[in-house]
């Protein structure tokens, strides 16, 4: 079945001259990276097409690459939309999907909505760059260093250092493959994920101080702006550190609140290491994976009802525990 719709995709990208890969808002290591990735990988493949790699830039990304500036109202002749890691149209940034040709998309999300008849959908994925490489191994499409540079660090960025419990053998097979055709150095490589300047060292300590545990395990933090003007990080960081705190005992999932005064939108991400999060999720317009998901809000009164929800899908979790036993 896999197979099928990797020889779809890929005839796909033979067909257009002219391809456009976009990915979700608020844009991930995975999301930036598969979609550069691909645009470069097919860059290389096929020189004489434009393919163009779009959405708002993140500085703390720009080792991926640079994106394009695009107006697609002005592309010419028949023009594909690739949306790389996201679950539905409303959160694909910086492209209007409905003057395009054709669009579908490659994902690892629950699927939402359908794109188009290429859609490639695979939840067991780790991540969207993972399903990247094998539509390169399994396709003409070239890959160099940078190509499999990227990938790898998308990879490890969505598993949390192969951590997660949707990594599995062949997300391991695939990597072992990108390293062995390639010859990356993927040590040298942790510091663009890892590396924290002394102000988001000492902002994570500011949330370990101030986590909020609930009786029924669900730790959570609400994060004004006014904290984050304070260590001087942006709305973006408390979403780039929340795995770091998937260790504490007796905690079953746990929520970072950060307001983003750019934008005036609450951004709410949620992880869990047990409770099915994602129902909850879109109950409130989010969504996401079942232990790994985001809400936007404009209205901060939601907040108090989305954390007493969680707090009840970890109690309804803890309640199973005993029943196991």
């Amino acid at each position: 079945m896999i197979n099928n719709v990797i020889r779809k995709i890929f005839k796909k990208i033979k067909q257009y001259d002219t391809i456009v890969i976009a990915r979700h808002i608020s844009p991930d290591p995975d999301a930036i990276a598969s979609q550069i990735s691909l645009r470069d990988s097919i860059r290389l493949t096929f020189p004489k097409k434009k393919v163009y790699a779009v959405g708002a830039g993140v500085a703390k990304f720009k080792y991926f690459g640079t994106l394009d500036k695009i107006d697609e109202t002005t592309l010419e002749g028949n023009t594909l939309l690739i949306a790389c890691d996201v679950p539905n149209k409303s959160r694909i940034d910086g492209v209007d999907s409905s003057v395009f040709t054709e669009m579908f998309k490659i994902d690892h999300h629950p699927s939402d909505e359908v794109f188009g008849d290429c859609d490639w959908v695979d939840e067991s994925s780790s991540s969207a760059c993972q399903m990247i490489i094998e539509l390169l191994f399994k396709t003409p499409l070239k890959y160099d260093r940078k190509v499999a540079e990227n990938l790898f660090l998308g990879v490890v960025s969505d598993s949390d250092r192969f951590l997660l419990s949707y990594t599995t053998s062949r997300t391991f097979s695939l990597v072992s493959q990108l390293i062995d055709k390639t010859g990356i150095n993927f040590v040298e490589l942790y510091h663009y994920l890892y590396d924290r300047n002394i102000n988001e060292i000492k902002f994570h300590g500011y949330i370990s101080e101030n986590l909020n545990v609930t009786e029924n395990g669900l730790a959570y933090i609400n994060i004004s702006s006014d904290i984050l003007n304070k260590y001087n990080v942006d709305a973006a960081t408390p979403s780039n550190m929340i795995n770091d705190f998937s260790n504490i005992k007796d905690v079953y999932a746990w929520v970072f609140i950060t307001y983003d005064e750019k934008n005036s939108i609450y951004k709410i991400n949620i992880r869990s290491k047990g409770p099915v999060i994602n129902m909850t999720a879109a109950k409130y317009g989010g969504g996401g994976h079942k232990m790994a998901s985001g809400i936007r809000i404009k209205d901060e009164s939601m907040i108090s009802n989305i954390i007493k929800d969680l707090d009840l899908d970890c109690l309804k979790y803890k309640e199973d525990l005993v029943k196991d036993d």
